[in-house]
C-alpha cells in the first residue's frame, strides 16, 4: 500500500485559489462581500 502524502497549506492554498479563478461565479460572491466590508469600515 502507498502512504497518502498529505498536501502542505501552500498547496492547498494554491488548489483552492486556481479552482475560484476559474468559477467566475464564486469569485463575484467574494467581490461584493469584500466591497460591502470596505464599505463598512469606510463609513
Amino acid at each position: 500500500m502507498r502512504k497518502i502524502r498529505k498536501q502542505s497549506f501552500e498547496e492547498l492554498v494554491l488548489e483552492n485559489k486556481k479552482q475560484l479563478l476559474k468559477d467566475q461565479e464564486a469569485m463575484d460572491k467574494i467581490e461584493a462581500r469584500l466591497e460591502q466590508k470596505m464599505l463598512g469600515k469606510a463609513e
